[in-house]
């Protein structure tokens, strides 16, 4: 069985954003040689998500609209974890959005569903956060 790791590097120079990594994902697959197997892809920090959804511009708005609606940034009084800091609704968002995404690994493909892409969301961004990919297989 092989094992690859790769870790992406981001710094949004916004407080929210999202950035389609499936390119990335399919590039690791690749360089892992792993043509049947697993690919594991999953947000190193407590504040950023990485999920599966379709690529579409008003989806990307409804989530922004939604996540504020369920956990929104402001007043920052509202949270107790707001004490040093003024970013408890980015661990709920992150909470809600989840932390990875597993996906299988056929003919040396990611196996996806119709329109399915890969997917960071960052919830605090303006600082260095990191990705894992982790894959192993044949």
């Amino acid at each position: 069985m092989k094992s690859y790791r790769k870790v992406l590097n981001f710094h949004l120079n916004t407080r929210r954003g999202l950035v389609n990594i499936t390119g990335d994902v399919r590039q690791a697959v690749k360089e892992s040689g792993v043509l049947e197997g697993l690919v594991l892809v999953n947000a190193m920090n407590i504040t950023a998500s990485v999920f599966i959804n379709d690529d579409e511009s008003g989806l990307h708005q409804d989530y922004e609209k939604w996540l504020e609606g369920l956990a929104p940034e402001k007043p920052y009084s509202q949270y107790k974890h707001n004490g040093f800091e003024d970013n408890a609704d980015a661990h709920l968002k992150r909470t809600i959005m989840g932390r990875e995404t597993v996906v299988a690994i056929t003919n040396g493909e990611l196996d996806f569903g119709t329109w399915e892409q890969i997917f960071y969301f960052e919830f605090d961004g303006k600082r260095d956060k990191r990705v894992l990919i982790k894959i192993i297989g044949e």
